[in-house]
């Protein structure tokens, strides 16, 4: 596996699930950009706020990948798309991080800790990391989603 630059976001729900992917990252010799939440932490935040730290440089090319994570996962996501060329993907076992990845070319992994399995969320994070866009008729449909970002999303100045 390709040691790549990879940001990992929390909110106040995700902070556990993050130590252990966190953990992970580091074993594998990641370089890893920390945009929060902090683990010392125990105060409420809006996830949003992080998902937007990360999704913004994943969207400016300040990261290879990035990973978010909330009680769910489906707030991280649902902002992750909210940015210009991220492609975030809600991953819940071995076959939606493997076909994020092939089908989708999916550059945020998003993770619910309150609904998932640490050990094996870290199973998931291993399947996505190692797996490449296929391309081939893959490759037709983001065409198609570059195409809705360009007509959905100003221009950048």
């Amino acid at each position: 596996m390709a040691l790549k630059k990879i940001g990992i976001a929390a909110d106040h729900g995700g902070k556990e699930l993050k130590r252990s992917v966190h953990d992970f990252l580091h074993l594998i010799e990641c370089e890893i950009v920390d945009y929060g939440v902090s683990f010392d932490t125990d105060r409420s935040v809006d996830y949003p706020d992080y998902a937007s730290l990360i999704a913004s440089d994943l969207s400016n090319g300040k990261l290879d990948l990035g990973i978010a994570i909330c009680g769910t996962g489906i707030g991280m996501c649902i902002v992750g798309n909210k940015f210009r060329g991220v492609r975030a993907a809600l991953v819940w076992d071995e076959y939606t991080a493997r076909m994020s990845r092939i089908h989708n070319d999916a550059n945020l992994l998003c993770l619910g800790d309150r609904v998932i399995n640490h050990r094996r969320a870290v199973d998931y994070v291993k399947i996505w990391l190692q797996e490449s866009f296929e391309g081939a008729r893959h490759a037709e449909r983001l065409k198609k989603i570059y195409e809705i970002e360009k007509n959905n999303f100003k221009p950048r100045i």
